[in-house]
């Protein structure tokens, strides 16, 4: 059965995954409070387009790396009404091999791509329950948690320790929290291929990403918003993890 939701927090929705995560839940009919860091003028466009096609949002700065972030972020969407779905989409990706990564590289890594979406499912549990919801007792699904992690959390890569490991931690808590709010609340992760790159790619990395794909061909944003349109039309789905990589972890 659909399931009907008013709105959605997304974080990074600045980036060019997260704005598209947070035209589409529009597009299914919700208000969107569009979380970002430093990409005020992306996020901007995001909110107007979303408002254009007669929905509510609004843009919350914040950094991920700090342990207020979450509370703040919550606050603001207050202004839109209750909080029904969580999109953790933020996160940084960085190689750092063994020998050369410093202390406080490694510290935003997991503060952001860790810390940050268990503060924010933190901050929704008692979001929920500020409403009076109780959502062990509940007797139909309320409410969705999405965490966007990577095949890089299941099948790791070399010399990227650090977000290979953030990224399996927040698989680990998405089962736990499965669990734990259960049945209210939906927990699953989709872990993607790749979708987006940093950068510019060459082509001979694009060569050599591409032999790692059994699809033979790079995802998009799309391939994912389908995803999570499929995870909220579904409450009998939970602590999953969704690889959508085209094969690339098998």
């Amino acid at each position: 059965m659909e399931q009907h939701y008013n709105t959605a927090i997304i974080t990074g929705a600045s980036g060019q995954l997260g704005g598209a995560i947070a035209l589409s839940l529009a597009q299914r009919g919700m208000d969107c409070v569009c979380h970002y860091h430093t990409g005020s003028r992306r996020v901007e466009v995001i909110v107007q387009e979303i408002q254009q096609i007669g929905r509510r949002a609004v843009a919350v700065q914040a950094d991920l790396s700090d342990a207020g972030a979450a509370e703040t972020i919550f606050e603001r969407a207050g202004e839109l009404g209750p909080v029904r779905v969580l999109i953790n989409s933020a996160s940084i990706f960085q190689r750092q091999p063994l020998g050369t990564f410093v202390e406080a590289e490694v510290t935003a890594m997991l503060g952001v791509n860790l810390a940050a979406p268990m503060r924010l499912c933190n901050a929704f549990a008692k979001h929920l329950k500020q409403q009076g919801i109780d959502v062990k007792k509940s007797d139909e699904t309320i409410a969705a948690i999405i965490n966007m992690v990577d095949v890089a959390g299941i099948k790791p890569w070399g010399e990227y320790s650090p977000y290979c490991a953030a990224r399996a931690g927040l698989i680990g808590m998405t089962k736990s929290l499965a669990k734990e709010l259960a049945p209210g609340v939906t927990v699953n992760a989709i872990a993607p291929g790749i979708v987006t790159w940093p950068g510019k790619m060459d082509l001979a990395e694009e060569q050599k990403q591409l032999k790692m794909i059994p699809a033979n061909r790079f995802g998009n944003p799309k391939d994912i918003t389908r995803t999570i349109d499929f995870l909220l039309n579904n409450a009998y789905i939970t602590g999953q993890v969704l690889c959508v990589d085209g094969g690339r972890s098998l």
